[in-house]
Parts: structure tokens; sequence; C-alpha cells
């Protein structure tokens, strides 16, 4: 009984194509043209089918162990290896073990496919530490806050969704001013600078986002002033960080800010729920309007901020700036 013959596609065509050169429906050199082979490789291949029949279009080495093949001891061995002895080991370390441990020379890809082979799980890969460097915090309390303002439900679904426009001392954490607001505005940062300044003093530095807030958008066409000026006017809340001689650093909102947050959110959330309506707060009198809650979150913080104060005593000058922008901004209604 003649032993079954697998062949693979391409050999299949061309068992096709000798067939037809065979009954005289193509000659040699039009099987070589479609085979794309040689008129001299078809007539050997064909003098191979004759003799030997479908056979002759396998591969001669189908069939047979490769000379540099693994021998099948060794690889079981290996196996055991890597189960018992060298354990959790990673394929290239293992395969620098079995050169230097076992005498056995093999690569990390030989290894590999030995584990596939035998089902064993991937060893966990040691990565190393992703590079992160932070950023230190500064020194001394009222050397930098950080200003933010996070949207959010803060009454929950019984009330509007309102923005908590807040002030983070860098080296404390504390929270000096905070202020919910219907929107982030001009007027909300004005009030943050109102309460730091009259309660703990006057910053260093304040950093912030690229808002148009606080910088002029760079696409933001000159006024003709400014043109024969050669320099932009600030928005209003630049103008009162001028004023104040406060350091404006504009960059990334998330450089810095952090773990900071996590005590606000905490303090902004709890009496969020308690002035909702049906809270402790909730006297029918709008207390779940931004305004309303100004009172109770700032008597919160107050129970969170340090006794000391977080930066430099406010002169007297520093209440007329803001003061008239405040003023200026509720009469006007602008937002620069």
């Amino acid at each position: 009984m003649r032993e079954a013959v697998i062949l693979t596609a391409t050999e299949q065509v061309r068992l096709v194509v000798l067939n037809r050169v065979l009954v005289g429906d193509l000659t040699a050199a039009e099987a070589a043209a479609a085979l794309g082979l040689s008129v001299r490789q078809v007539r050997r291949i064909l003098a191979a089918y004759r003799k030997e029949g479908a056979a002759a279009l396998a591969h001669g080495n189908r069939g047979r162990t490769p000379v540099h093949a693994l021998d099948l001891a060794l690889g079981r061995r290996i196996v055991e290896l890597a189960q018992t002895k060298y354990a959790g080991v990673n394929d290239t370390h293992l395969s620098e073990l079995l050169a230097a441990d076992e005498g056995i020379a093999l690569s990390r890809s030989s290894v590999r496919r030995l584990r596939l082979a035998a089902g064993l799980e991937r060893p966990r890969s040691r990565r190393p530490p992703a590079h992160r460097r932070r950023r230190e915090r500064k020194a001394q309390a009222g050397m930098l806050l950080q200003l933010d303002a996070s949207p959010h439900a803060w009454l929950e679904e019984r009330g509007p969704r309102l923005v908590l426009v807040a002030a983070i001392d860098d080296a404390t954490g504390t929270v000096p001013a905070a202020v919910f607001r219907e929107q982030e505005d001009t007027a909300g940062y004005l009030e943050i600078l109102h309460q730091v300044v009259t309660t703990v003093g006057v910053p260093a530095a304040v950093y912030h986002d690229r808002h148009g807030i606080f910088i002029r958008a760079p696409q933001e066409k000159e006024r003709l002033d400014e043109q024969l000026a050669g320099t932009r006017e600030p928005t209003q809340v630049g103008r009162a960080l001028r004023e104040l001689g406060i350091a404006s650093i504009g960059g990334p909102l998330a450089a810095g800010q952090g773990a900071h947050r996590a005590a606000l959110w905490n303090v902004a959330g709890s009496v969020g729920r308690r002035a909702a309506p049906g809270g402790s707060h909730d006297a029918g009198g709008g207390q779940c309007a931004p305004g309303g809650l100004l009172a109770p979150l700032q008597r919160a913080l107050r129970r969170t901020r340090s006794g000391a104060g977080t930066g430099l005593p406010c002169p007297a000058s520093a209440h007329r700036p803001l003061a008239g922008l405040l003023f200026s901004l509720g009469a006007h209604g602008g937002t620069r």
C-alpha cells in the first residue's frame, strides 16, 4: 500500500500543469512560464514525476529530522530544569544559566520555543521602573500657590453642576481660599486672590494653567495701542497679580498638583453634600447657589488651615486694585 502524499498549494499547482503537459495541452516552455521556472527545471521535474508519481513533487527533506535539530532527550532535560532548578527564570536568564552551569549552549529563542511547546507560562519579566522626576515642594508656606478650577457635581443630583475655584499652598498642601462658581471665570479667581491676601497674606508666586483668564491667547489680535507700545496688556487677573507683586507662572496643569487636591476635594465634597436640598445648610434661602455655599466652605477651610500665615502681610494698597477690579467686573460684565 502506497504511503499518502500531502502536497502544498504550490505543489498542487505544479501537479495540474504537469498533467496538462503530459496530455499535450501545454509545451514545456508554456509550463515553465506558468510556473515561473526554467524549461530545464520543468523537464527535470516532469521526468521525476513520470518515475515516482506525485511524491516526486514533494520537497526531499519533508519528514526528515533536520541535522541541526535539538535532541529530544536534551529538550526534555531543559524543560525539566526550567520547571525545577530554574523555575521562575525568564528565557534570557535561563539561556545564560544553562551555558554557565549546565554546559548547554542554547539561544534565547530556542529556550522560548521549548517553553511554549511544553505549555509553560512565561515568567514575569522584570522591567526597570519608569523614570518620573517629581518636583520638590517649596520649602516655606507662601512661596507658591497653585490656582485650579474643578468642575464637578458637588451637589450630586440635587443641584446644578458647579466649579470649585481654589488656591492650594504648594509647601503645606493647605487651601487658603476656595469658592464655588457656576463656571470658571475671572471673578472667581479675583475672589480667590482677595481671600488669600486679606486672610493669610500676599504669596510670592502663583502657578496656573495657560487659560485665557491668566494669559492672553497668542492668536488673539493685538490692539493698535498694544502694537505701538510693543507690549500686550495683561488680563484682569494678570493685572491684579502684577499690581500685587505676585509672580505669575503658567504651565501644564498636572505639573505639581498631585495629591494636594485630595484634601480639597474631601472638604468641598462634604460642604456640597451638606448644602444639598435637605442637608444641614439648606435653609430654603438659596444655600444651594454658588454664593450660598461660600460661608460654609470658608468655615470648613478655616478648620483645616494651619494658624500660621502663608505669605507676606497684606499691604493696605492691595485691597484697592482687587476691589476696583471686582467692581469693574461686576459693573461691565467683562471676562478679562
